[in-house]
């Protein structure tokens, strides 16, 4: 799962891995939502969790290594996804994102993409089943890129988990 990263990303990843840069970003961006008028959507489940189905959505920049790897060259970022199939073996999976460290996701997958834990979770009793597949997002998304997220990929990937029976995902950002 490593890739060799210039000299220029890896100190972009160590100054966005700073807690208090990292912050002031998400604070930065939290207002700038309210500002348009975004609110956080919530509903509630409508069975019991033992009775649901989860999906995994994360935009810690995951595919298989057969699948095209995410745009690094646009500043804007890439509002493209990845269909991640829910039996993949963990270890099988590749990371392409400059934005966030991913060393210790490159070691342990289930960082950013809790799989194994939510096939322990259904396991047990949990909850119910694991959707059989799963959707990876690049993250860092903004300009022009934004308005295809929402309008276009974002709609997309909820038709696909509305298919697939899916009655809550659980999103991991990186």
């Amino acid at each position: 799962m490593t890739e060799k990263r210039s000299l220029g990303d890896r100190i972009g990843n160590w100054f966005f891995g700073i807690p208090a840069v990292a912050q002031i970003w998400a604070k930065l961006l939290a207002r700038d939502s309210q500002a348009q008028g975004d609110s956080i959507p919530f509903a509630r489940l409508a069975k019991p969790l033992d009775q649901c189905r989860a999906a995994l959505l994360t935009t810690g920049g995951i595919h298989l290594p057969e699948q095209p790897p995410f745009d690094m060259e646009n500043p804007e970022g890439d509002a493209s996804y990845r269909e991640i199939p829910g039996d993949v073996a963990l270890d099988q999976l590749v990371i392409t994102h400059k934005y966030y460290n991913h060393k210790d996701a490159d070691a342990d997958p289930n960082i950013i993409l809790p799989l194994d834990h939510f096939r322990d979770l259904a396991s047990r009793g949990v909850i119910g089943q694991v959707a059989p597949r799963h959707f990876s997002f690049m993250g860092h998304i903004e300009g022009a890129q934004l308005p295809i997220l929402v309008e276009q990929t974002a709609p997309e990937v909820a038709a696909k988990l509305r298919a697939d029976g899916v009655d809550f995902a659980f999103l991991t950002p990186a």
